[in-house]
């Protein structure tokens, strides 16, 4: 699994856990628990946003890097290079395009 993947989980299930503390803490009155579980979910979720940059970022990268492969490809008649940057520029598609980020 990526490292950003495995961030990107871990980002989510600490937004629940903070998220979960901030509800316990406000219903038995524990302001120290409820503003523990505030931060927590604010800190996840901004380690969220920066994940979600890095992924459409690096998507980007992919796809410019797959076109340039497929012309250098077809310019120089290299079959496998034009291949290779057509699965790249998939994968880029791939990363870039926000709906098929999960949780974005």
């Amino acid at each position: 699994m990526s490292n950003n993947m495995t961030d990107r989980l871990s980002n989510t299930a600490n937004t629940y856990i903070g998220s979960a503390k901030q509800t316990v803490g406000e219903a038995i009155g524990n302001e120290s628990l409820a503003t523990s579980g505030s931060e927590q979910k604010a800190r996840a979720e901004a380690a969220q946003a920066a994940a979600t940059a890095r992924t459409h970022a690096e998507g980007a990268a992919h796809k410019i890097g797959g076109k340039v492969e497929q012309t250098v490809g077809s310019l120089t008649g290299d079959e496998s290079m034009q291949s290779q940057g057509r699965a790249n520029e998939i994968k880029g598609d791939i990363e870039h395009n926000p709906a098929s980020q999960q949780n974005s």
